[in-house]
């Protein structure tokens, strides 16, 4: 039997954020990776600018800059019918939301950081190694909750690459495991969940010499949209269509996939070759659902394993990370002590329950506005009410911008975690403690 004061359940950006904060508050705090690694693709790459200075303020802030990463500067829809043969960045555009409004406002990251999800778990993964009371077990899959004689959460049960198997006591369990998390479906709890029109297809396109983008640019046409995310190097692409289609889409195979795609962005016709197979095509399954309640006795439930998002608007891995300091910060003194109530669990989700419910509703609205009608066929650009507003005013650009980029309720680090920005060449990766 071995024992930690805070096992966290998956090695994701709110686990990984987690472990960080709690060990810099003196907390010991053990985070169990299932995977070897961190490399997967396509997940949610968007850093926005609540995360950039929450960065900032754990003195992170150079290190991260110096990560490969692009910048989204702008929401943007085509402005008219985009022609067979337009070059990228030439096509006349509807700015619906502009980032670099919020330096207004005093944000000190005016966009949107798009940089591969594994550089920013290594890093946050490399300074937690600092600190002695830190512990990430990789290759380590949680399999059960494991439980005192009252029935209390009290840790869990894992298994190892190598088949090994073992017990982890701990005083407090989080579950950072995502919306498939097995300790919130150990515990049964309920959940509500809300009717999703689409599930999106990722993939990547090249970038060539010459592709001027800096904007997050949808593309609507009958039964089918897309996103186009510029990337250092290629275009990051969501392409949506009806929910429950991934079989039907890949019996049709990847020259119709294709031809698909190349009809709705004609300006990537050209490069659209790099998709090889339907093996480069990964499925995305969009659920929409929330919790109505996060806890149990020891047992705690944040980001995706509280509340799956849709990724209309890239907002889910930086909700995850807010609830993830909120967690911290209600929840280091009360680890330190040896005692967790209920209580205290319950007052995590009140604070974070606004925030997620005013994103989850307009996530909601956004499918009812924009995804079904044009999964329908009944819309193909922009509501008109919001292009109408965008060229009368202007200035309103800063609306999405801001419940995009800031949101509802931003969480800033607790004293205990701020420390002076490190430079890059200060951070050796043999730092990390890892088992």
């Amino acid at each position: 039997m071995e024992r930690t004061t805070c096992c966290v359940v998956g090695g994701g950006p709110a686990g990984m954020m987690l472990g960080l904060l709690l060990a810099r508050a003196g907390v010991e705090v053990t985070v169990l990776e299932k995977h070897a690694d961190f490399l997967r693709d396509f997940r949610g790459d968007t850093v926005h600018p609540t995360t950039l200075d929450l960065l900032d303020d754990l003195g992170l802030g150079e290190r991260f800059a110096a990560l490969t990463h692009s910048r989204l500067e702008e929401v943007a829809f085509p402005a008219g019918p985009v022609e067979s043969g337009a070059a990228v960045g030439s096509v006349p555009m509807l700015r619906v939301g502009d980032f670099r409004r919020l330096a207004a406002l005093g944000v000190r990251h005016p966009y949107v950081a798009m940089v591969p999800q594994w550089d920013l778990l290594d890093l946050l993964a490399e300074e937690a190694g600092r600190e002695p009371t830190f512990t990430l077990r990789m290759s380590t899959e949680v399999v059960g909750l494991r439980r005192d004689d009252s029935g209390r959460v009290a840790g869990v049960r894992y298994r190892t690459a190598d088949g090994d198997e073992g017990e982890l006591a701990a005083d407090l369990t989080v579950a950072c495991d995502g919306r498939g998390s097995l300790a919130r479906a150990d515990v049964e709890l309920p959940v509500t969940r809300y009717a999703c029109p689409m599930d999106a297809w990722w993939f990547r396109l090249p970038r060539h010499d010459g592709d001027e983008a800096s904007a997050l640019s949808p593309r609507m046409g009958t039964g089918r949209l897309a996103i186009l995310i510029p990337r250092e190097g290629y275009f990051q692409v969501a392409y949506m269509t009806h929910q429950g289609s991934d079989g039907e889409l890949r019996a049709r195979g990847i020259e119709a996939f294709r031809a698909d795609v190349a009809a709705l962005v004609p300006e990537f016709a050209d490069r659209m070759d790099a998709i090889t197979s339907m093996d480069d095509v990964k499925l995305l399954h969009v659920e929409l659902n929330r919790l109505r309640r996060w806890h149990v006795d020891g047992l705690l439930c944040i980001g995706d394993a509280a509340h799956a998002m849709s990724p209309i608007g890239g907002v889910g891995i930086n909700l995850a990370i807010q609830d993830a300091v909120a967690t911290a910060s209600r929840l280091a003194e009360p680890l330190r002590r040896g005692h967790v109530r209920p209580g205290d669990l319950a007052a995590l989700r009140r604070r974070r329950l606004a925030p997620t419910v005013l994103v989850q509703g307009l996530q909601r609205l956004m499918h009812r506005a924009i995804v079904t009608p044009v999964l329908a066929g009944r819309r193909a650009a922009a509501p008109a009410p919001l292009r109408r507003l965008m060229h009368a005013i202007p200035a309103a650009t800063i609306v999405p911008a801001y419940l995009i980029g800031v949101g509802f309720r931003p969480e800033r680090a607790p004293g205990f975690a701020r420390r002076a920005s490190t430079p890059v060449a200060a951070s050796p990766v043999s730092a990390m403690r890892r088992r």
